[in-house]
């Protein structure tokens, strides 16, 4: 009986473990995407003020370059 209380116990230890490191995991990533989505934010904002004429390109209506 005490033999098996000490795996579960490990088992648990062992668990909990891995579930601290899933949730920094989770968090590096999550910063990843902000810092990500403010890129293309920042890149959509400069891109307007470079060409505020031109909206968004559809690119199946440029004609490949090869034509």
């Amino acid at each position: 009986m005490e033999d098996r209380l000490t795996r579960i116990e490990t088992k648990v230890a062992f668990s909990e473990d891995l579930l601290d490191e899933l949730n920094k995991t989770i968090y590096r990533q999550q910063q990843q995407i902000d810092r990500l989505q403010l890129q293309i934010l920042e890149l959509r904002r400069h891109l307007a003020a470079v060409a505020p004429g031109e909206g968004p390109r559809n690119l199946r209506d440029e004609i490949p370059p090869h034509y």
